[in-house]
């Protein structure tokens, strides 16, 4: 793994509910600031390969949402919208203090990048711009049968909850847990950087010393079993300047979601990059570039 090293540091805060959410910051620089929310079952520094190519461009404030990465399980899941309001004040009540006046770019991967816009809509102002990496949109004709099956409780059993719900969460070892999930299933094609801090970050050394994910499946399911209601009206209303990067070869229906969407606001570009819904752990050094790009940052 690229060696550069970043100085962490871990912050948590409570929240209403009583969980505490936790995370990591780099420490403050007087760089931007990356404020970075991630996907479904993985932690800010499942991505470590990405921000060490982006080290010296920014500092970062990693969020891991309910139930992921270092922060409390917290009993049911809140839902999409309820988290991203916690991230909101997460973010003013730890990361503003550390950071300042410093410009702050809202970024997310997948459920994350979807978050990442709610807390936008929330605060128009908290952003100076997003940039989301494959954001898990659905498109406008899925979501009322999707409210259906929720009324009725019976959301819970789409296919993809039902997947997740069959994820295999320990392995006897750290090393086997690398060797048993390399090139297989969503981790095809990763780099093998991006593959050792999944492993390193979103798994842990259980009770037994099995090596065990830190976000169970049935954490996973429920974040599949639910969505952001009310996002759609926002879209077209979007001012905050928006760069979206979608893999060529990412969920249909989140392609043609992304299309529809970049056809209603100018304040959205949307970019295509190689690879599928996780092309940033496929190619972490491309993906860098393309976001130092959309900011106009360049790298001597």
């Amino acid at each position: 793994m690229n060696d550069k090293s970043i100085q962490w540091k871990s912050w948590q805060w409570q929240t209403p509910q009583g969980f505490i959410l936790r995370g990591q910051h780099s420490q403050p620089r007087n760089l931007p600031v990356l404020h970075f929310i991630h996907g479904n079952s993985y932690n800010g520094l499942t991505y470590l390969p990405l921000w060490q190519e982006l080290s010296d461009d920014f500092d970062f404030f990693l969020h891991d949402v309910q139930g992921h990465g270092d922060s409390d399980n917290g009993g049911r899941f809140v839902g999409w919208n309820a988290s991203a309001d916690l991230a909101v004040e997460a973010w003013q009540q730890v990361g503003q203090p550390l950071f300042g006046n410093q410009a702050v770019y809202g970024a997310g991967h997948s459920f994350g990048g979807i978050t990442t816009l709610m807390m936008s809509k929330q605060q128009p102002q908290l952003f100076n711009q997003l940039l989301l990496l494959d954001p898990i949109l659905f498109q406008r004709r899925m979501l009322l049968p999707m409210r259906l099956l929720d009324s009725l409780g019976l959301y819970r059993f789409n296919p993809y909850a039902r997947r997740a719900l069959k994820r295999r969460s320990e392995w006897p070892s750290e090393q086997e847990a690398l060797a048993g999930l390399n090139n297989r299933g969503m981790f095809r094609n990763w780099h093998p950087d991006a593959l050792e801090a999944y492993v390193k970050h979103a798994m842990h050394a259980g009770e037994q010393g099995q090596w065990t994910l830190k976000c169970p499946p049935q954490r996973e399911a429920e974040l599949f079993s639910s969505y952001a209601k009310g996002l759609w009206p926002y879209l077209g209303q979007l001012s905050v300047p928006t760069q979206v990067w979608m893999g060529e070869d990412t969920y249909p229906f989140a392609r043609q979601a992304a299309k529809r969407w970049a056809g209603l606001t100018d304040a959205m570009l949307l970019h295509w990059v190689p690879g599928k819904h996780c092309f940033m752990q496929e190619d972490p050094k491309r993906t860098a570039a393309s976001i130092r790009a959309a900011v106009h940052l360049t790298k001597d």
